[in-house]
C-alpha cells in the first residue's frame, strides 16, 4: 500500500498543487539507467549515501517491478526515507512509460533541511561521477516537475518546451523555459 501511495505522489509531482514545505522538491535529475545491472548499481550507491546519513532505501524487487509493469511499465521504483517507520521521504526514484531506462530522482527539502542537503549532495556527487550524462530537471514554482512530453533537452539540462510553458503558468522568459 505504501508503494501505491508513493507512486501517486510521484506522478502528481507534475500537478500544480502546492506542497508542504518539507515535501517541496528542491532538486531533480534524470539518470540514464538502461540495464538491470546499472539500476542495481544505482540502488547500491543510493543505499550507501543514505546509510551514511542514517537514512534507508526501500526499492521494488524485480518481481514487484514485473507485476507493476502489467499495469504501467516501470524498471525502477525506490524511495529514500528518514526514520525506521518511513516518517519522511527525502528522495524518490522512478521511470515511467515513454521514459523507461531514464530514472528520475527527486529530492525533497525535508524537515531537517541540513540532513536532506547533505544526503542530496553526497548522492549526486557519486551519481554524477558514475553517470556523467545525468541531466537536471526543471522544478516549477510549485515544486512540481513537468511531464516528460513537456521537456526539451538542452546543454544545461532539461527545460520546458515553450509551447507547454503557459500550461504550467510559466512566462516565456522564465529561466526554466527552453529558448527557440
Amino acid at each position: 500500500m505504501r508503494w501505491a501511495a508513493f507512486a501517486i505522489i510521484f506522478l502528481c509531482s507534475a500537478c500544480v498543487a502546492p506542497q508542504r514545505e518539507s515535501a517541496r522538491t528542491v532538486a531533480a535529475f534524470e539518470v540514464p539507467l538502461p540495464t538491470l545491472g546499472e539500476r542495481a548499481e544505482f540502488l547500491s550507491l543510493l543505499r550507501q549515501a543514505a546509510e551514511s546519513e542514517g537514512l534507508h532505501v526501500d526499492a521494488s524487487t524485480v518481481e514487484e517491478l514485473e507485476q507493476r509493469s502489467e499495469v504501467s511499465p516501470v524498471t525502477i521504483h525506490a524511495a529514500v526515507w528518514r526514520g525506521a517507520n518511513d516518517e519522511e521521504p527525502l528522495a524518490s526514484v522512478m521511470d515511467m512509460p515513454g521514459n523507461l531506462g531514464r530514472a528520475w530522482i527527486t529530492f525533497s527539502k525535508g524537515e531537517d533541511s541540513g540532513l536532506a542537503k547533505r544526503f542530496r549532495e553526497r548522492a549526486m556527487t557519486q551519481i554524477l561521477a558514475r553517470w556523467p550524462r545525468t541531466r537536471s530537471l526543471p522544478i516549477l514554482p510549485t515544486g512540481a516537475i513537468p511531464l516528460p512530453e513537456a521537456l526539451r533537452q538542452t546543454p544545461e539540462g532539461y527545460r520546458v518546451e515553450p509551447n507547454a510553458a503557459s500550461g504550467y503558468g510559466l512566462a516565456p522568459a522564465s529561466h526554466i523555459v527552453a529558448t527557440n
